[in-house]
């Protein structure tokens, strides 16, 4: 590296601009106060029913502040409400984590106005990925927040209506719901005119029959129109011809349900919660082996340890008898207790442990969990999920069940270990939908963190039947019995 002298200006005759002795590197800047997030203040939390404080009637929605001059909202205009979305940072939170603002704009396609279709937004409450339990507490206690959200998010794309598709089983999320849109009908805030601001908007409730794969988009399109919920090609992305041929969008839940409050007490706001491109508060339901399981409303980027010890009450049995977190719902990749204690819960954190945020649904396993049961247990739950329309997730996420089915008792050599994370990373990015990365990823993190357990099962029942079993999950002694097995063995 090339240094330039101190000494060459005072040659040169002009005084030095450095006098101390002390050495410094010009390509330092000043250190900024590293900021930590977290401890929500109750003012600034945007779900302010989550426990069922007070009533998810219209009156008492209004008294907390929803429906507050949304008209003002409406005649502000879809350009302004996009801009807003924009600058708030916004990230979708079914779990993607695509930047709303931009995805909402690509409704307002060049000449959209001139297109004579009806035009959708679709709203996702098909919660189904296991450990998530953030949507329905939006629905049960706060549905005003969603239909009002449905309203600024269809102003912003100048939609026609909202679907909002259900998941069959939330009975009671769906009666509430149903009645905060009657409710809504009848004081005028949707449907024709709807706030008095001359846009007309209506809200429909459909109730899906609770297919795990619905929860991709084109899937539910596809059921929402009445037929197998499958995937589909893209492109045509939905912005294009989703719903019935029409443009349409998919937003989740919690990202349409936060729209009003954003554009009510302004971008800025919500910028200044979490760290950089994971800016605002978010849902996590934390659940498993833990004092409190709950879904609160907390700061993105909140320490991980802080989250569980703050509103959960610690661990079970001490924060020393954590053994793993699941950090965004069952798809996310496990994390071992070392990496959790200084984890900071934001999309871009979480990548950076290998893992992800996901839906944000914390599961914490104490060291009492069985991990690669709790695997081979989701193994199961994702083969019987798969759609079965691509050949990568339909056969992979077969062979990954019979294969954590045996390593389940140990029934395997190691190297079948290497050959399982293989077939994970071909199925990785070769499916029609992220089902094939879902089932993929848990895998994964169980090898990445935990080979050692499997292994010793893999030994302990070696020990067991008085031999290493063959590869494919014959037994030792199968060749001598004549059975047909791989040659070379």
């Amino acid at each position: 590296m090339i240094t330039r002298s101190i000494v060459a200006p005072r040659a040169l005759g002009r005084v030095p601009r450095l006098a101390s002795t002390s050495q410094r590197n010009y390509a330092t800047v000043t250190e900024t106060p590293k900021r930590t997030h977290g401890g929500l203040k109750d003012q600034d939390r945007i779900f302010t029913n989550l426990y069922a404080d007070h009533g998810a009637d219209l009156k008492s929605a209004q008294k907390f502040g929803d429906w507050h001059r949304t008209k003002d909202i409406l005649l502000k205009g879809h350009d302004w409400i996009i801009s807003e979305i924009k600058t708030s940072g916004l990230r979708g939170r079914g779990g993607a984590g695509f930047p709303s603002g931009m995805k909402w704009s690509f409704m307002n396609f060049k000449d959209w106005d001139k297109d004579t279709k009806p035009r959708y937004l679709v709203v996702n409450a098909d919660e189904g990925e296991p450990g998530t339990c953030k949507d329905r507490e939006i629905m049960r206690k706060d549905p005003h927040k969603l239909v009002e959200g449905c309203l600024v998010a269809g102003r912003a794309m100048n939609c026609t209506a909202a679907y909002i598709y259900i998941r069959g089983e939330f009975y009671q999320e769906a009666t509430v719901l149903e009645r905060a849109i009657q409710e809504a009908y009848k004081a005028g805030l949707i449907g024709k005119n709807a706030c008095g601001s001359g846009y007309d908007f209506d809200v429909y409730l459909h109730r899906g029959m609770g297919a795990y794969v619905c929860g991709e988009e084109t899937s539910l399109i596809e059921s929402l129109e009445g037929k197998p919920g499958k995937p589909r090609l893209k492109p045509p992305f939905p912005a294009a011809v989703g719903l019935f041929g029409c443009p349409t969008t998919v937003a989740n839940v919690e990202t349409v349900a936060v729209a009003p409050t954003i554009c009510r007490r302004g971008s800025s706001w919500f910028n200044a919660f979490g760290r950089e491109r994971n800016s605002g508060t978010k849902l996590f339901c934390i659940s498993g082996h833990v004092n409190n399981p709950c879904t609160v409303e907390e700061e993105m980027s909140i320490p991980l340890r802080e989250l569980i010890d703050k509103h959960c009450g610690g661990v079970i049995g001490g924060w020393d008898n954590l053994k793993a977190v699941i950090p965004g719902g069952s798809s996310t990749p496990i994390l071992p207790a070392h990496l959790c204690g200084d984890q900071l819960m934001d999309f871009d954190a979480l990548k950076d442990s290998q893992s992800g945020l996901g839906t944000a649904a914390v599961i914490v396993m104490d060291k009492s969990t069985d991990v690669v049961r709790a695997i081979a247990r989701l193994a199961k739950f994702y083969h019987h999920e798969s759609c079965g329309q691509c050949t990568p997730c339909r056969e992979g996420s077969k062979w990954t069940d019979q294969i954590m089915q045996r390593f389940l008792v140990g029934q395997g050599r190691p190297r079948e270990i290497d050959m399982l994370y293989e077939i994970t990373k071909m199925v990785e990015g070769r499916s029609i939908c992220a089902l094939g990365e879902a089932f993929a990823w848990p895998l994964q993190g169980l090898i990445r963190h935990f080979r050692p357990e499997l292994e010793q099962r893999m030994a302990d029942y070696a020990d067991k039947v008085g031999g290493q079993p063959l590869a494919g999950g014959w037994a030792a002694d199968s060749a001598k019995k004549g059975l047909l097995v791989s040659p070379g063995q």
